[in-house]
Formats: C-alpha cells, sequence, structure tokens
C-alpha cells in the first residue's frame, strides 16, 4: 500500500520534532502535525520561560548580596510586565528557530488538531493524510482538582501571561512545578503561601532533599500550610480570592491568583485512539520497551506515556525510536540514573536511587555519605544559605547507588556526576579525584 509519509508524528514538542528530524536524516518522509505553537510544553509553558523567571527571581538577592563585599545598597524595581513581555518574546524566537530546522530537514508541518480516523490514517480539519508509522507524542497538560471555585484559580499554563504581578500567591501543590513556582513568586517580591496535604513537598525524592528544599524556602519567607486540604475557593468582591481549608474556620487569600499546581495527565482527548488498537492505563498511553503501542504501527513517546516526564527524555525516546525504524540501529532507551534538577531556592539535583530506594533494594549493605555546610560565597554575603551533598554507596561492591544535592549550582555540578553514576563509579573513583578548591563540587570527592 502506498503512504503519504513513512512517518506521521501528532505532536511537535520535543520527543515528536527530535523523532521527525532524526527520522527525516535517515531518508524518510515525515509529516508533523501541532495544534499549538511548535515546542510544546517545555519551550512554550515549561522549562524554558520558567528558567528565565528563576533567572529573574534571584536579581533580589544579589543585590543584597553585593553590599557585603563592598558595593553600595542597589535601589531597584521589579517590573512585572517587562518579564512577561520579554520572557514572550524569548520563547516566539524559539518557535522560530523549530521552525526552521524542521524545514531545514524536510518535515512537512501542519497546523491543527489530528485525530486517528484508523491505525494508518489522520484528520486535519477537513484534511485526512495516511502513514505506514504513527507516533503519539502529545505531552501531558496540567490537571485541577475537583473542588468548588477552582475555575478561579490558574495552573502553570496562564502564569506565564499574568499582566500583574499577584502580591498575595497560594500555591496548591507540593510537587516540583508547584515549589518552583513558589519560589519564583517569593523572589521577585510576591507573598506566597504553600497548601500541601502532606507534611513534606516533593513526594518521590530523597527524604533529605525534600527537608532540606523544605527548610530552605521557609528560611527565604515562604509560609507552608502542611496535612491541609483546600475545601472550596471564593471570589470575594474586592477581587482576591479565600481560599477554605479544611479545620476550624481556616482560610488562606491569595490575589487573584490561585497557582492549582497538583498534578499533569497525558493529553489524549480527542485523538480518536478509538479507532486504533492503542491501549491506555491511568490515562496513558500503553507502550513496550521500544516504544510501540499495542497498535504494530503506532509508537508514543514522552510525556503521554508516563514513564520519566523530563523534555531530555521525550527527546532520548524519539531519537531511539528514528534509529531503530529507520537507521537501522535497533536499541532501546535506559531509564536508569536519568539526572534530574529541581529549579527552587534552594536549588537541588539528583540521580540515582534514593536513600529509601537503595535500602530497600540492598538492605544493611547500604552506607550513606553526607556534608552539609555555609558555602563560601555567603560568608561575606552574610546570608544563612547551606548546601547539603550525599553520596549512596553499595559497601559490597563500593558502586556510588545515588549522588544528592541541595545548593547553589547543584544542576550544572549533578550533571556532570552524574556522568560517573551512569558509568558505575566506586566511592574510591569519587576519593582518588582530584578536588577543584575552593568549590562546593570538591565535597563530592571528599566526603569520607
Amino acid at each position: 500500500m502506498s503512504y503519504d509519509f513513512d512517518l506521521f508524528v501528532i505532536g511537535a514538542g520535543s520527543g515528536g520534532i527530535a523523532t521527525a528530524r532524526r527520522a527525516a536524516e535517515y531518508g524518510a518522509k515525515v509529516g508533523i502535525a501541532e495544534v499549538d505553537r511548535l515546542g510544546g510544553t517545555c519551550v512554550n509553558r515549561g522549562c524554558v520561560p520558567k528558567k528565565l523567571m528563576v533567572y529573574s527571581s534571584h536579581f533580589s538577592d544579589l543585590f543584597r548580596d553585593a553590599v557585603g563585599y563592598g558595593w553600595s545598597p542597589v535601589e531597584s524595581e521589579f517590573d512585572w510586565p517587562k518579564l512577561i513581555r520579554v520572557v514572550n518574546d524569548e520563547v516566539t524566537r524559539l518557535n522560530g528557530i523549530y521552525q526552521r530546522m524542521l524545514d531545514k530537514s524536510n518535515v512537512e508541518v501542519f497546523e491543527g488538531y489530528a485525530k486517528f480516523v484508523d491505525s494508518h490514517t489522520v484528520q486535519i480539519g477537513d484534511r485526512t493524510l495516511t502513514a505506514e508509522k504513527m507516533l503519539i507524542a502529545v505531552g501531558g497538560k496540567p490537571i485541577k482538582p475537583d473542588i468548588p471555585g477552582m475555575e478561579h484559580a490558574i495552573t502553570s499554563n496562564e502564569i506565564f501571561h499574568l499582566k500583574e504581578q499577584p502580591k498575595q500567591a497560594v500555591v496548591l501543590g507540593g510537587g516540583y512545578i508547584g515549589v518552583e513556582f513558589a519560589c519564583i513568586l517569593k523572589g521577585l517580591g510576591s507573598e506566597v503561601t504553600v497548601i500541601i496535604r502532606r507534611d513534606k513537598i516533593l513526594r518521590g525524592f530523597d527524604d533529605d532533599i525534600r527537608a532540606e528544599i523544605q527548610e530552605g524556602m521557609q528560611r527565604h519567607g515562604i509560609r507552608f500550610l502542611t496535612n491541609t486540604n483546600v475545601t472550596s475557593i471564593e471570589q470575594l468582591d474586592n477581587g482576591k480570592l479565600k481560599l477554605n481549608l479544611d479545620g476550624e474556620e481556616e482560610t488562606a487569600i491569595a490575589d487573584a491568583i490561585s497557582l492549582a499546581a497538583t498534578g499533569r495527565k497525558p493529553n489524549l482527548e480527542g485523538l480518536g485512539l478509538e479507532n486504533t488498537e492503542v491501549k491506555t492505563h491511568n490515562g496513558a498511553v500503553v507502550a513496550d520497551s521500544y516504544n510501540q503501542t499495542d497498535d504494530p504501527s503506532i509508537f508514543a513517546v514522552g510525556d503521554c506515556i508516563d514513564r520519566i516526564n523530563l523534555t531530555p527524555v521525550a527527546i532520548n525516546e524519539g531519537r531511539v525510536l528514528a534509529d531503530t525504524h529507520f537507521g537501522g540501529k535497533s536499541r532501546q532507551m535506559s531509564y536508569e540514573n536519568v539526572p534530574t534538577a529541581l529549579f527552587t531556592t534552594p536549588e537541588a539535583a539528583t540521580v540515582g536511587l534514593t536513600e529509601a530506594e537503595a535500602r530497600e533494594k540492598y538492605g544493611d549493605a547500604v552506607k550513606v555519605f553526607r556534608s552539609k555546610f555555609r558555602p563560601m560565597y555567603h560568608t561575606l554575603g552574610g546570608r544563612e544559605e547551606k548546601t547539603l551533598m550525599k553520596l549512596i554507596v553499595d559497601s559490597e561492591t563500593d558502586r556510588v547507588l545515588g549522588a544528592h544535592m541541595v545548593g547553589e549550582n547543584a544542576a550544572e555540578i549533578i550533571q556532570g556526576v552524574a556522568i560517573a553514576v551512569k558509568m558505575g563509579a566506586r566511592k574510591a573513583d569519587f576519593d582518588a579525584t582530584v578536588g577543584i578548591h575552593p568549590s562546593s563540587a570538591e565535597e563530592f570527592v571528599t566526603m569520607r
């Protein structure tokens, strides 16, 4: 049978674009559909604009630190509309770059929502297209809890387009998105309250990391309401939002913004999966170790399969898929020792097993090395900031099972450490490495 394309990709986010371009490099005829802007969540409503806002949020502390180093006090006012404008200008610039990359790769782009007609056919508006292989790369989207008045709350999608800076902000949820935006807003001058249903944020991360970040956020003035549920949200006459909490007449007030950061789910609505053999589980596409679904002609990568929802993971999944099916290089994605970062204040990063995971797997053989100290930078600046570093080791093999850090430049440091952990480095290899002095990173090779 003759098809319009060798591969057709639904979703032009990180995973979809990576797959399309790599397949096209191998000579495949590729089409891609996107209903929104090119680049997906990361470029438009995630990693990129968020990190730019993180940078902006740090300047208030840097201005104060400068005084300890001999600079005169800086009197500066923050301009929220300017930040929002320049951040979105950068997003627009990146959209153009993605378009040029796809054009250069001879990938044909279709604007609109693609829906499966059958296993080899999609419909985009009034146009029908066929492909030998189909790829689902539609990503995920934020979800709001089912609470009365939740229509007054925004999600992480809308925060990049707020016209005015909130004076008082309430963040619902203790996952990485919620805590990152809580830190951003606080650094930019908002009063911030975080409401979580448990006693600690960041479930799934190492317990020491969770505690250190939460304590650091509190030191920076972020208020936490733990073991607390929001029962309803009301909009007051003055435009503020009143959040009613479980407990004796407990409330919280937000200045026209309540950020619901209580999770994300795969963006599968209206995709027409019922017209294929693709199966889902807990709202995610089911795919095997080669990212093939139950329908032999349909594959899936990225957040829609809900494995490790990180941009570099989606990109690698896509490239592995293209290598296997169009490049003659059959291989599988490895999900072991994938590093990740939290762009909170304080920043954190991690790779490998948490202490709890290691003890469950290796029992009493686990040995933990910790170092907690005040970075040299703050000795003159005066801020009470701490850095925590942690190595988790299998004492029987001396292999480093996990590395975790809370502190400035954690992401940059752990990226290098992750190479060693991925290669199976031993604690003796860390010990034999000469440190760079004076630096925080040298602690990873001096812990005893």
